[in-house]
């Protein structure tokens, strides 16, 4: 395991395995990015990022990457970084097709001493109990004596341009003592805030697990929390802002939560819990609250458009904001979906308005997707998302989208309207 003569590849290159692929072509001589969609590679070529995480001067800065769809291309490589998605499917179960996938694309090229890094989040023990097996079967290799496991989590922060790769400290493991080395030393190249040295993979995997697991649950508790404000009379906001002037008070706020990492992770904990004789109590009851959440919102909506006896043979609402966070285009796993597919289900007419967001997506076809909001046009305007380009918005700009008689409906917190009648915040 000579980090001179690395030749890497990345076997994924979404939201995870781009950015690591750009940092590792400044900084290594040899580095193929690896995807099977075509349309991806063909972007990435033209230095281009339709995820908009990095910029077009950054691709370009990687001198020492290939991108490619052909698999004849990374078969010299000793090094492979697998970083696809780890979903869950409709019974919220891990997903493990596209992770074994990935295994069964390297598994078929592994040579002696070759080291295959996972990015992919998992629960503990998945590394060695799903993806080793099918690296053995499909290079014929034994574990631990022909080729090496190593596992470093991605810590990837959507749309956030402050914490990115080169500042988050990496934890690093690996399948033994010199692989977790070989897997540190890789890692320092590219991250600045450095590497944390685990004992095993599979306590790597329980960290990367339990610190989404973490602010699930937190959220879950400031959700309940303006739930039985509202019934109170209470306005949430100040309330959490009171509680924030002492010292250790944890400051969250109520929302929906989604993507592909919060709204995620706890089920593949809570899975093996499962299966090792354990039903986990807290971590699915914040987690089934915050599936609810998208219905309570829902009901909220109608019950003040019933409240304010808005005359209308049909409703219309405008959502602005689709993806699960801001200033990403990211929709996977979006709870504003699911709201909006709860108002449509009461024949309430819906705009949607979110530039960031790729408007063919196939999971956007149900919505009205359009290019500016009319002013004077709505019965509701729902502030979802809190991207940069809706906060430099004026806020009388948003109230100018109602009509006579509309409210603004804001579950990120975005404006600042005490004691109007026509302004609503979880």
């Amino acid at each position: 395991m000579n980090l001179k003569k690395t030749k890497l590849s990345i076997i994924g290159l979404g939201y995870v395995g781009l950015p690591l692929a750009i940092e590792f072509g400044k900084n290594l001589n040899e580095v193929v990015g690896f995807d099977i969609n075509k349309k991806r590679i063909s972007e990435l070529k033209l230095f281009k990022d339709s995820t908009g995480e990095i910029l077009t001067s950054e691709i370009k800065r990687a001198k020492n990457i290939f991108f490619t769809d052909d698999l004849d291309k990374i078969k010299e490589s000793n090094c492979y970084i697998i970083a696809v998605p780890t979903p869950v499917n409709k019974r919220n179960n891990p997903d493990f097709k596209l992770l074994a996938n990935a295994s069964k694309l390297v598994g078929k090229l592994l040579k002696k001493n070759d080291v295959v890094i996972y990015e992919s989040t998992v629960y503990p023990g998945a590394t060695e109990e799903i993806c080793v097996p099918i690296l053995e079967n499909k290079s014929s290799l034994k574990f631990n004596k022909e080729f090496f496991v190593g596992y470093s989590p991605e810590r990837i922060n959507p749309g956030d341009k402050k914490h990115t790769i080169k500042n988050i400290v990496k934890i690093v493991s690996g399948s033994t003592p010199k692989v977790t080395n070989f897997v540190s030393n890789l890692y320092s190249k590219i991250v600045k805030a450095g590497t944390y040295k685990v004992a095993s993979i599979k306590t790597a995997e329980a960290a990367k697990v339990i610190e989404n697991t973490q602010r699930d649950l937190n959220i879950a508790l400031i959700n309940e929390l303006s739930i039985i404000f509202k019934k109170l009379n209470l306005d949430t906001e100040e309330v959490l802002k009171a509680a924030e002037t002492k010292w250790n008070f944890n400051s969250f706020r109520p929302g929906l939560v989604g993507g592909h990492c919060i709204g995620v992770d706890p089920y593949y904990l809570t899975y093996k819990s499962k299966i090792l004789g354990y039903n986990p109590k807290i971590i699915l009851a914040g987690r089934n609250l915050n599936d609810r959440m998208s219905s309570y919102v829902a009901n909220n909506i109608l019950k003040i458009l019933k409240k304010k006896k808005i005359q209308s043979k049909r409703f219309k609402i405008l959502v602005m904001g689709l993806s699960f966070k801001e200033n990403c285009p990211d929709i996977r796993n979006s709870k504003i979906l699911d709201l909006c597919k709860l108002l449509l289900k009461n024949k309430i007419q819906i705009d949607a308005y979110d530039p960031l967001v790729d408007k063919k997506a196939n999971e956007l076809n149900f919505l009205n997707i359009i290019k500016y909001p009319k002013k004077n046009n709505y019965d509701c305007v729902i502030l979802s998302v809190k991207h940069n380009l809706f906060l430099k918005m004026k806020s009388g700009s948003i109230e100018s989208f109602c009509n006579y008689n509309g409210f603004i409906y804001d579950l990120k917190y975005m404006l600042q309207k005490k004691n109007d009648k026509n302004y609503y915040r979880l």
